[in-house]
């Protein structure tokens, strides 16, 4: 939890400075700038599968240590970059090393913590994930301004090469892999058969397989909004570029006490929980649609309000499910069960704001921000509704037993 912290902060830090040394002394293109954050997902959404398998066949500590110093070398090299290609290759590796790092964290904590804290740590993860949110950007603004892009990313690569010291006093496995560890080198499979036995246990859990295709196409519609919010906010009379801050900082404020709520009561139902966050957001994005149409005054009221309301229930959407994945899942394939899951969220990631983006550019951005809200409440009523059915059918042939 201590190198997620600072490894976090740093993330923050050099995503505003290095859109601050391309956007604005570079003065780059729109699509220049784009594809900053094309080369930091697309790692993901492409070799997360592979990344996961690498998970469970390697030390997981190792793998994460040895991700955090590649890491901070190419943060490093950022210092030296005088050309926005140089910037594109160091990103690249970044998001690559990030993509081996995220399987193995989650291998790892499967290793150390027992099945009745984990979803309090998956919790605890998040309220990190969320608080680095508000922090990292804010200190990286001040960062930047007073001293530049360059010393940011000297911090950046500093937070990595700590993390990485961190990590060396993780413990090794406290906890039984399932008699695994005693043939980890004998008899296994190759890599294409290890990727088809982690496809096939997500197949074969309702929860996980279910769960990351409702989590998939959340986020797709999530992404679809939340990508043009500035678009939206430029339609008030009254808008400002505070207006937007309050905004993004009042999402992370909520995205923490909903973590801290998660902490409090883990006796949960992932799947309502799940659904309870989809009609959240869909409310949110809605109400922003409305309020935006009619251009309501006390904007700035308003908008904190909802991204409040919003960012409390993203965390209802994704915290609940991963700690239930990692609750069933064994721990020689968490790497890869996490690899796939991830390489799912990540893909809709980078689909969703291209979507939103065109959508808003021929219909503009409220009719688009009303589609995604729309999309958002049908899934969470098609989600209750299909529970409920299950419910109703366990319930007759148990009667029927």
């Amino acid at each position: 939890m201590l190198a997620q912290v600072i490894s976090s902060i740093g993330d923050w830090l050099s995503i505003v400075a290095v859109i601050t040394l391309v956007g604005l002394e570079w003065n780059a293109k729109p699509i220049e700038v784009s594809l900053i954050f094309f080369c930091l997902a697309a790692p993901m959404a492409l070799l997360g599968p592979a990344a996961g398998v690498i998970a469970d066949r390697f030390n997981r500590k190792s793998l994460m240590i040895f991700s955090d110093v590649v890491r901070a070398v190419f943060i490093f090299l950022l210092t030296m970059a005088d050309t926005i290609w140089m910037v594109y290759l160091c990103l690249l590796v970044v998001g690559t090393f990030s993509t081996l790092f995220i399987p193995a964290k989650n291998g790892k904590l499967k290793e150390i913590v027992h099945d009745s804290e984990m979803k309090n740590a998956m919790a605890f993860s998040s309220m990190i994930d969320s608080s680095t949110k508000v922090a990292g950007p804010l200190l990286s603004g001040v960062l930047v301004s007073a001293f530049g892009a360059q010393f940011v990313f000297y911090i950046d690569s500093a937070t990595f090469a700590l993390s990485a010291f961190i990590l060396f006093f993780l413990p090794k496995a406290l906890l039984s892999l399932n008699g695994h560890e005693a043939d980890q080198n004998k008899d296994r499979p190759s890599f294409k058969n290890e990727f088809k036995l982690g496809l096939s246990f997500i197949k074969s859990s309702t929860l996980i397989f279910a769960g990351m295709l409702f989590m998939g196409t959340s986020l797709l519609f999530i992404q679809f909004a939340d990508s043009q919010l500035i678009v939206l906010i430029r339609e008030l009379t009254a808008a400002s570029p505070n207006t937007f801050g309050y905004l993004v900082t009042a999402s992370g404020v909520g995205m923490v006490l909903s973590g801290l709520f998660l902490t409090k009561k883990t006796n949960y139902n992932s799947f309502s929980f799940m659904f309870y966050g989809a009609f959240g957001i869909g409310i949110s994005f809605g109400l922003m649609a409305v309020l935006t149409h009619f251009d309501a005054g006390f904007s700035f009221i308003w908008t904190a309000v909802l991204g409040f309301f919003c960012g409390f229930s993203v965390s209802f959407v994704f915290v609940p499910y991963y700690a239930s994945v990692q609750l069933i899942t064994p721990a020689h394939m968490t790497g890869r069960v996490f690899g796939i899951i991830n390489s799912v969220a990540t893909t809709a990631t980078v689909i969703g704001p291209l979507l939103g983006g065109w959508l808003s550019t021929i219909i503009g951005v409220i009719p688009a921000f009303v589609i995604s809200a729309f999309f958002l409440l049908l899934l969470s009523f098609s989600g209750m509704l299909a529970k409920n059915k299950a419910r109703k059918k366990r319930e007759a042939a148990s009667g029927a037993l």
